[in-house]
C-alpha cells in the first residue's frame, strides 16, 4: 500500500487532507485526481490541466446537476474510470472549496479505493473580501495549471 505522503493531515476516514500544491506533486508521481464538482461548475468555471503531469483528470460528479441529488453510482462510476481497490493509485479529490471532496474520499475509502485524499481549498477556495472566489485558496489561486471552455 502507498505511504501518505508527507506533510499530509491524517484523517480516520480518509487518507488525509492536502493542499492543492502537495495534490499537484502526487499528481506527477502517479496520483489520479478526481474532480467531484458538477458538469456546470466544470464547463463555466473551468477544470484543472494536468496534461503538464502527464495525466488527465476524471470527472465525476458528487451531486448531480442540475438538481442537487447525491450521485449514487459515484463508486461505480470511479470502478468505471479505472480506479478499484487492487490499484493502490492514490485518488486525490477536488471540488470547489473542499468539502464535498471530503465526502468522495470518505465514500471511496470505505469502498477499498485509494489511499484517498481531500485537496483543502478545492478549486476555488471561499470567497475574498469583494466576494470572489479563486483569489485566497485552492487550485486557482496557487497558480496550478487550469482551463476554462
Amino acid at each position: 500500500m502507498t505511504e501518505p505522503h508527507k506533510g499530509v493531515l491524517i484523517m480516520a476516514d480518509y487518507a488525509g487532507d492536502i493542499t492543492p500544491q502537495q495534490a499537484w506533486e502526487m499528481i506527477e508521481d502517479g496520483a489520479v485526481l478526481v474532480d467531484v464538482r458538477t458538469s456546470a461548475e466544470w464547463q463555466w468555471v473551468g477544470v484543472p490541466d494536468t496534461a503538464p503531469a502527464g495525466s488527465g483528470p476524471i470527472f465525476i460528479e458528487w451531486s448531480t446537476w442540475p438538481g442537487g441529488a447525491r450521485n449514487d453510482a459515484f463508486v461505480q462510476q470511479l470502478q468505471d474510470a479505472g480506479i478499484t481497490a487492487d490499484a493502490e493509485r492514490p485518488v486525490v479529490f477536488l471540488c470547489r472549496s473542499g468539502q464535498r471532496s471530503i465526502g468522495a474520499a470518505i465514500e471511496a475509502t470505505a469502498a477499498g479505493l485509494g489511499p484517498a485524499y481531500n485537496i483543502v481549498g478545492g478549486f476555488e477556495g471561499g470567497p475574498d473580501d469583494s466576494g470572489h472566489r479563486g483569489q485566497v485558496a485552492g487550485w486557482k489561486a496557487e497558480g496550478l495549471p487550469w482551463r476554462q471552455s
